[in-house]
C-alpha cells in the first residue's frame, strides 16, 4: 500500500469526523496525519513501528492506526463512520467545492443526503440563504455537480438532446450521403438514458475512424458497434444496408413487449423491404402509433379497433402553472415572470410561492402573503387581459394537514399542496399524509406525488391507484412536475387518471423564466401515456381556467 493511499484513508477520516461534530483536536491531528504521510518519502509499509511512530506528528497511537491498516487493508474507525454516514453525504466530498462546513449545513440544515437532491436545491436556490454560500458559490457547487454527474454514465432526457442534436449535425456534414436515425429510448421519450441507438448506413469502418478521432473508444459487440467518449456515455451503432434501415429503426423504437406482440400480428412480414416507418403500420392496417406510445402492446388493438386520440402538444399549454418568484426562492418578480409568459403568448400565469413551513425557500408568512396579493392585484391592471392568479405551493406536513389556517388558504385562487419535508416514509405514512391533504377542501392540485428525482432519489412509496381514486372523489388535479429531473406523477400511471377523469396538470414549477420550457419534457412524458390536451389542466384556455378557479372556491363551501 502507498503512502499516498495511507494519506487518503485518514484525510477521509478527519472530514468524516469534522463532519459529525466530534473534537476539533482529534480532526486536526488525523487530518495532519494525512498531509504528513502524503510527503513522506520513504514507504511506510517498509517501516518497522517504532520506526513510523517516531515520524513526527505521528506518535504511538497513529503509528498502531496504520500498521492494522498495512495488514488488515482496513482502518476500522473510518469504517465505523463510513457505516454512519449516508451514501451520498460521502459522495458530496468529492465535489470540488464542498468541504466537510459546506456539507455540515447541507446535511444537518437543508436535510438534503444525496448529489441529485443538492442539484435541484441549486437550480432552485436553496443554497443562497445560508451562512458560507452565495450566488457565486452556489452556481460553483451546481457546474461542478453538473460535471460529476455527467460523467456518471447515465443522463436526463434533458440532457442527452444537446448530444443529439450534436451527433445529427456532426453525421449531416461527415455522411451527408446516408441515412441515420437516433433511436431507441429517445425515441421512445423516455425518462433517462443508459445510452443512445443510433440506426446508420455508414459502414462500420468508417464510423470507427472518425469516431477515434473525435476522441471516442469503440468496441464490436454482437448487434452493434459500442463507443464511449470522455463523458462515459455509451453509443450504439447499428449499421445497417439502406433497405434495412427502417426495420431496424422500428425494433429499437418500441418496448421488447411491443416488438414481441407487433412480430405476431397476421400478414406482419419482417423480410419485407420497408420504404418508411409509415409502411410497417400499412402492412398490417394499423392506424400510425408514435414511438412514445410504442409500451403497452394493448395500444396495438386499441388503435385498429377505436383508433388513437390526437396527443397532447407543446403549443396546447395555454399558461405556467406552478411558479415561483423572488417572493420566496425564485430568480425573478413576478412581474418579470408575468410578462415574459405574456411576450410567450401565454394567457396567464399562476404564482404558487413557497408557504411558510419551507424556511429554507424563504417560505411565505401570512402578512407577506396579502403583501404579495397586493401586488399581484396591481400586475393584473397593468398586464390585462392577461392574469395572474394567487397561488401557493403549501406544504404538507406530517398528519396530512396544510400548513396555513383555513382563513389564509381561503385566500388563494389555488392551492397546490406537495410534501418537502420527512421524505423517508413507510408507504403507510406517505399515504396518510396524501390522502389527508387530498381530502382537505382547500387542496386545488396535489404536487409531484412521490416526491422523486430521476437518478438520484426514489421517492417515497405510495398506492398510485388509491391516490387516484380519492383525487377523483375530492376533485383534485394531480400535477405531472415538468422538472425534468421530477417526471412526477410518472407517467405510467397517467391513464389510470384519465380513465378515472382525473385531470392532469403540466406543470413546470418554474424558479426562473427558462424554467417556463420545461412544460416541454412534462408534454413529451404525457404523451407517451396518451394524454390530450382536453385532460390537461394548463392547456385551459383563460375564460376555462377562470371557470375552474371559481368550481375549486365553491368546493371549499
Amino acid at each position: 500500500m502507498h503512502n499516498y493511499e495511507i494519506a487518503e484513508y485518514f484525510s477521509l477520516l478527519a472530514k468524516l469526523m469534522d463532519i459529525h461534530g466530534e473534537n476539533a483536536f482529534k480532526i486536526k491531528s488525523y487530518s495532519n496525519a494525512a498531509y504528513t504521510l502524503d510527503r513522506l518519502n520513504d514507504p511506510l509499509e517498509e517501516m518497522t513501528p517504532a520506526q513510523i511512530a517516531g515520524i513526527r506528528g505521528i506518535g504511538d497511537a497513529l503509528a498502531q492506526k496504520i500498521v492494522d491498516l498495512l495488514a488488515t487493508k482496513k482502518l476500522q474507525l473510518l469504517e465505523d463512520y463510513i457505516q454512519k454516514t449516508p451514501v451520498g453525504i460521502l459522495e458530496m466530498l468529492k465535489i470540488k467545492g464542498l468541504g466537510p462546513k459546506k456539507i455540515i449545513t447541507i446535511w444537518k440544515e437543508l436535510g438534503i443526503e444525496s448529489i441529485g437532491e443538492l442539484l435541484y436545491a441549486c437550480e432552485e436556490n436553496r443554497l443562497i440563504n445560508y451562512k458560507g454560500f452565495g450566488a457565486k458559490t452556489q452556481q460553483s457547487i451546481q457546474d461542478s455537480l453538473n460535471y460529476y454527474l455527467q460523467n456518471q454514465g447515465s443522463f436526463l432526457y434533458q440532457q442527452v438532446q444537446d448530444i443529439v442534436s450534436q451527433i445529427e449535425n456532426a453525421l449531416s456534414i461527415q455522411f451527408p450521403k446516408e441515412r441515420h436515425q437516433v433511436s431507441g429510448h429517445y425515441k421512445r421519450q423516455m425518462e433517462t438514458l443508459d445510452f443512445l441507438d443510433i440506426v446508420t448506413t455508414t459502414t462500420s469502418k468508417d464510423l470507427t475512424d472518425w469516431l477515434q478521432v473525435k476522441g471516442f473508444t469503440c468496441e464490436t459487440t454482437p448487434g452493434y458497434l459500442s463507443c464511449k467518449g470522455p463523458d462515459h456515455f455509451e453509443l450504439r451503432w447499428h449499421v445497417v444496408e439502406d433497405n434495412r434501415f427502417f426495420i431496424q429503426d422500428f425494433s429499437l423504437a418500441c418496448s421488447p413487449e411491443f416488438w414481441i406482440a407487433w412480430q405476431e400480428l397476421p400478414g406482419f412480414d419482417r423480410t419485407k423491404i420497408f420504404p418508411s416507418e409509415l409502411a410497417l403500420f400499412e402492412q398490417v392496417q394499423i392506424p400510425f402509433i408514435p414511438a412514445a406510445q410504442r409500451e403497452d402492446p394493448a395500444i396495438i388493438q386499441h388503435a385498429k379497433t377505436k383508433g388513437l386520440n390526437p396527443i397532447i402538444q407543446k403549443t396546447d399549454i395555454k399558461g405556467i402553472i406552478h411558479s415561483h418568484s423572488t417572493w420566496s426562492d425564485g430568480l425573478h418578480t413576478i412581474e418579470q415572470m408575468a410578462v415574459a409568459a405574456k411576450e410567450q403568448g401565454l394567457e396567464y400565469l399562476v404564482i404558487s410561492d413557497h408557504s411558510k413551513s419551507a424556511f429554507y425557500a424563504n417560505g411565505l408568512q401570512e402578512d407577506r402573503i396579502r403583501a404579495q396579493h397586493k401586488e399581484i392585484d396591481l400586475l393584473n391592471k397593468k398586464l390585462a387581459p392577461f392574469v395572474i392568479f394567487k397561488s401557493i405551493e403549501s406544504d404538507i406536513l406530517n398528519d396530512g394537514s396544510l400548513d396555513y389556517p383555513d382563513e389564509i388558504l381561503d385566500l388563494f385562487d389555488l392551492v397546490i399542496a406537495s410534501i418537502h419535508s420527512n421524505l423517508k416514509m413507510t408507504e403507510e405514512k406517505a399515504m396518510m399524509r396524501l390522502m389527508n391533504a387530498i381530502e382537505n377542501p382547500y387542496t386545488s392540485i396535489l404536487g409531484h406525488a412521490t416526491g422523486r428525482l430521476l437518478l438520484s432519489r426514489k421517492g417515497y412509496p405510495i398506492n398510485h391507484e388509491a391516490i387516484i381514486a380519492a383525487c377523483a372523489a375530492n376533485d383534485v388535479v394531480i400535477e405531472l412536475n415538468a422538472h425534468p429531473r421530477r417526471l412526477d406523477m410518472d407517467w405510467r400511471y397517467i391513464h389510470q387518471a384519465m380513465e378515472k377523469e382525473v385531470l392532469i396538470s403540466i406543470n413546470p414549477d418554474a424558479h426562473a423564466i427558462d424554467g417556463f420550457e420545461d412544460c416541454a419534457y412534462g408534454v413529451l412524458v404525457a404523451q407517451k401515456a396518451g394524454l390530450t390536451a382536453a385532460q390537461n389542466l394548463s392547456s385551459f384556455s383563460l375564460a376555462e381556467m377562470m371557470e375552474f378557479v371559481s368550481y375549486q372556491q365553491a368546493k371549499r363551501n
